[in-house]
């Protein structure tokens, strides 16, 4: 009776021993899949960015400060259409320019293309959140 009675105790400490080692899998396994959402979304972020920072910089062409202008009225266009949050609209100003989420894009004003201009961004929440341009 003594044996059998240690075999249960036995097997029940298996049991219970394999009921934990699933419980830590089962942890390990959301834990992954919330790092793998993280690291999704800073990829979200470098492609929305990397729309507008080929413009960055010091002496860059009215041309492409016109062609800036556009990409930054689509994007707003699409943010509002789509209903997407606020936090990726974005605001050009400086150089008589003057671009602010929900407004018209045939009332955006264009930039002389044969000046060139410095182009400077800022961030917000590490998305590109208002772009200001200077004639140089």
């Amino acid at each position: 009776m003594e044996n059998a009675s240690k075999a249960l105790i036995i097997a029940g400490a298996i049991l219970l021993s394999i009921l934990i080692i699933s419980l830590g899998i089962l942890i390990f396994s959301q834990a992954q899949d919330t790092i793998n959402s993280v690291n999704m979304s800073e990829q979200e972020i470098m492609a929305f960015n990397n729309k507008f920072t080929p413009y960055q910089g010091e002496n860059v062409r009215g041309s492409q400060v016109n062609a800036l202008i556009q990409a930054v009225v689509s994007n707003n266009q699409s943010a509002n259409e789509n209903g997407e949050d606020k936090t990726k609209g974005i605001t050009i100003t400086g150089a008589d320019v003057d671009v602010k989420p929900g407004k018209q894009a045939g009332s955006v004003k264009k930039v002389a293309t044969g000046s060139f201009y410095k182009v400077e961004f800022q961030y917000k929440n590490s998305l590109v959140n208002q772009i200001t341009i200077t004639q140089k």
